[in-house]
C-alpha cells in the first residue's frame, strides 16, 4: 500500500504492492507537489509526515 512506502519506508516484496502500483502513486505524489507549495507547513499527525522527513523544499520547484 502506499502507507508503506511514504511512513514506513518498505521494499515492494514486504509491502505486498506491485512496482507499477509504487510508481503510480509515487508519480502521483510528485504531480500534487504544487498544492503541498500554496498552503502552509502544517503540523506533523504522522511518524513520517510531508514536512521536514520527507526532505523536499517547498520553494524551490524540486522535481525527481
Amino acid at each position: 500500500s502506499p502507507d508503506l512506502v511514504v511512513q514506513k519506508e518498505q521494499a515492494l516484496p514486504e509491502g505486498g504492492a506491485t512496482e507499477a502500483t509504487v510508481r503510480r502513486v509515487v508519480r502521483l505524489i510528485d504531480i500534487n507537489e504544487y498544492k503541498r507549495r500554496q498552503s502552509p507547513p502544517g503540523v506533523k499527525i504522522t511518524g513520517l509526515a510531508f514536512g521536514k522527513d520527507r526532505r523536499l523544499p517547498i520553494a524551490s520547484g524540486w522535481q525527481r
